[in-house]
């Protein structure tokens, strides 16, 4: 049996660490690759903490959840791995074919490890589950995460008349203006005041794409709706992450009073086959420098202090073996 050198993770309590594994062996169609670059992103920590709601429970496992990989015939290709498959933070990773696409030549390997997952939330999610129609209005709730200031990039790119973001942290906050942001909201402690700004800035808005839910979502809700001019008019509401807290509470009267409506952008709501094919468009964004990203890169082998580090705000990290 051969192996490998990968990130390991051996309990749900501590960080992965580098160790040798056992190399992939491809079955069927599958194609073997050389991985070049992985992104550690909040999805791969939740992944390998056992908290996202794909999780297993199965140990050891090796995290990741896309990546670029160079082919045994020297092609570039993005992919993503299945559920069941092993992550791609390792020296080789085991690829579907179906679940990945080939770069065009040129392409900045470590930028688009670091972009896809963050963009695709938003894209996928303006594209499969609320297409948007040029000229609407967009409100971004955790619009100073990473991948909700993609998200306003994104709706500026797919065509939005109009952006609200809105967030905690005050300096990226004002940085989306430069984005793509026509406003922001500074989301506070001061419920009320937070409650009177969102419903100033954003209540004409007819899709949220939401990051936050939890205890932000429960007080947006209905100041949003009662400030609405004509209720009647859709208000579409897309729960993409939920970094504030799991769950809220919402009155049924929110759901009779208003045309609102409630649905969410993940796995399992858009199949496998409707993200292959946004791939190629969102790749091209990405490279032509239309979403923006910062990077740094980390080594494979130093993986456990790059776990611990704290991330800079607005830069992703993207491991290479």
């Amino acid at each position: 049996m051969s192996t490998m050198n990968a990130a390991l993770v051996t309990s749900f309590d501590e960080p992965p660490h580098y160790r040798p594994f056992a190399a992939p062996v491809p079955h069927g169609d599958e194609a073997d690759v050389e991985m070049v670059a992985v992104g550690l992103h909040p999805r791969v920590r939740s992944g390998a903490s056992g908290s996202h709601y794909t999780s297993t429970g199965v140990l050891p496992l090796v995290p990741g959840v896309d990546g670029v990989g160079r082919r045994a015939d020297g092609a570039l290709l993005y992919f993503v791995t299945d559920d069941d498959q092993q992550g791609t933070m390792a020296e080789r990773a085991v690829i579907d074919p179906r679940r990945s696409i080939v770069l065009p030549e040129g392409t900045d390997a470590v930028a688009v490890a670091a972009a896809m997952n963050p963009a695709m939330s938003s894209w996928v999610a303006l594209r499969r589950r609320v297409p948007l129609v040029p000229g609407q209005s967009v409100l971004v709730l955790g619009a100073t995460g990473n991948a909700g200031t993609m998200a306003v990039q994104v709706a500026r790119l797919l065509g939005a008349g109009r952006i609200v973001g809105a967030g905690r942290d005050r300096a990226r906050l004002d940085a989306l203006h430069g984005v793509g942001a026509d406003k922001v909201v500074a989301l506070t402690d001061d419920v009320e005041a937070t409650r009177h700004r969102l419903a100033r800035a954003a209540s004409e808005v007819d899709v949220v794409l939401d990051y936050l839910w939890g205890p932000p979502t429960e007080h947006a809700i209905p100041a949003l709706l009662r400030a609405r001019e004509d209720r009647s008019r859709p208000l579409d509401w897309v729960q993409i992450g939920a970094v504030a807290g799991a769950d809220i509470q919402l009155p049924s009267a929110a759901l009779r009073s208003a045309n609102l409506r409630l649905l969410g952008s993940g796995q399992g709501s858009v199949s496998p086959q409707g993200y292959l094919a946004e791939l190629p468009s969102l790749v091209a964004a990405i490279g032509s420098g239309d979403i923006a990203v910062r990077t740094r890169t980390v080594a494979l082998r130093d993986i456990e202090a790059a776990w611990a580090a704290r991330d800079e705000p607005g830069v992703r990290t993207v491991v290479v073996p």
